[in-house]
């Protein structure tokens, strides 16, 4: 006797109207970026974009994206942010989506008046999506953080 399922798990909930389903869906847009579309825009040469690695400096001199700059997340604050063009969109990564560090530092950044989407994958999809990376061991670099 095959009996078939009474509800679905997936839909304990009930789905949002698709209208709200746009709003919502477009809204999240709005605040992150994934690696094909970056990669794209780094490969075209586009302008208006910051490309920011928000890991520790040590982690940043072993391996990150090449036209990344390096402000780990501590360190994000009026000073050290002075120098950048508010003209452009910063976009956050850090290790991946484990970790809300691109979170975070998107977060000082729009509270410092920066446009800001975060890195969907930060360093760790970049790197299995086949992203170019540099540093002192580049693809050779610990793909992960790890708790010491």
């Amino acid at each position: 006797m095959n009996l078939k399922p009474r509800f679905a798990l997936s839909l304990e909930m009930e789905p949002a109207s698709p209208e709200i389903a746009y709003s919502h869906f477009m809204n999240k847009l709005t605040f992150e970026t994934d690696v094909a579309d970056l990669s794209i825009d780094l490969r075209k040469g586009y302008e208006g974009i910051i490309v920011v690695d928000v890991r520790d400096s040590k982690s940043y001199e072993e391996c990150h994206i090449p036209e990344a700059v390096s402000l780990p997340n501590n360190k994000i604050n009026e000073k050290t942010t002075n120098g950048l063009c508010k003209d452009k969109t910063i976009i956050t990564y850090c290790w991946g989506p484990a970790c809300n560090g691109a979170t975070r530092a998107a977060a000082k950044f729009a509270k410092l008046g920066f446009r800001v989407k975060e890195l969907i994958g930060g360093i760790e999809y970049w790197r299995k999506e086949g992203g170019d990376v540099v540093g002192s061991v580049a693809e050779n670099a610990p793909l992960y953080w790890k708790m010491k």
